[in-house]
């Protein structure tokens, strides 16, 4: 019986030596053999990849635009009545230069062509306030009828233009809003009717500058025919005043901006 049970055991022992021999070696195997297998387990694919989506634009309220100039500018010397003038292409369009844009007046540009009232909200602090003007002019929500960055509803316009006017008066800066001028059509956005929508936008700010103390300035009036279109002669396109329309719109601006500065003498 003990031999039988020394033999039994080298057996066992016999039977076991490969198996932690491979065991001990697998390692080192399953090392080398490790690319081998993923290459044959993931074969490369043939179809195109899903194309990402398109990412949004960086400077969606263009904050660039007037940055340098911005960073470049004085501050107001003592007496100076500052205004900055924030709007879309109608104030873009202007001008910047002395020459044109109110010659010999402190007042800065601030427009950009295209945007919306939420597009000025985002950099409202950055071009005006941190400006340090005495009087801003508003003159926005074209843009945001023709739905130039998404549809937009009176209420959202008219939000938008309260947030800017809270932001202003809350600085200590006199705010001049401005109508919204006629437009009969919007020639990139064939199909709009504006002429109901900007008539109901500008009774609204009337109202809105009587409750809250800001000047209300009516270019509307002074360029729409009966139709609610620009009269002849004072839009190249319908919507964007010529030099004539621009000569009507001027005087107008100077006399609400004195009309605001008077505001807050009393």
């Amino acid at each position: 019986m003990r031999t039988m049970y020394v033999l039994i055991a080298a057996t066992l022992l016999c039977s076991s030596m490969p198996i932690h021999a491979q065991t001990a070696a697998a390692p080192a195997e399953q090392t080398s053999a490790v690319p081998a297998t993923q290459s044959s387990a993931a074969p490369a694919p043939t179809a195109k990849p899903v194309a990402a989506a398109p990412l949004p634009p960086q400077d969606w309220p263009n904050l660039h635009r007037y940055a340098a100039e911005n960073a470049a500018l004085p501050a107001p010397i003592a007496g100076e009545n500052r205004v900055v003038f924030m709007g879309d292409s109608i104030t873009d369009g202007w001008g910047h230069t002395s020459d044109k844009f109110f010659p010999g007046k402190p007042y800065i540009n601030r427009g950009i062509s295209g945007q919306t009232t939420p597009q000025m909200l985002v950099r409202f602090q950055q071009d005006v306030v941190h400006l340090r003007p005495a009087v801003v002019v508003i003159l926005a929500g074209t843009n945001d009828i023709a739905g130039n960055t998404g549809p937009s509803t009176p209420q959202m316009i008219e939000d938008n233009i309260m947030s800017m006017t809270a932001i202003a008066q809350h600085a200590g800066i006199k705010v001049v809003l401005s109508s919204i001028l006629p437009a009969y059509s919007y020639p990139w956005k064939p199909g709009i009717q504006p002429v109901p929508q900007i008539r109901l936008l500008n009774q609204w700010m009337n109202f809105f500058c009587v409750r809250t103390g800001c000047t209300y300035l009516d270019y509307y009036t002074a360029l729409a025919d009966d139709k609610g279109a620009m009269k002849p002669g004072l839009s190249k396109d319908g919507v964007h005043p010529t030099p004539e329309g621009y000569a009507i719109m001027a005087p107008l601006a100077e006399q609400a901006i004195a009309q605001a500065l008077q505001s807050s003498s009393k």
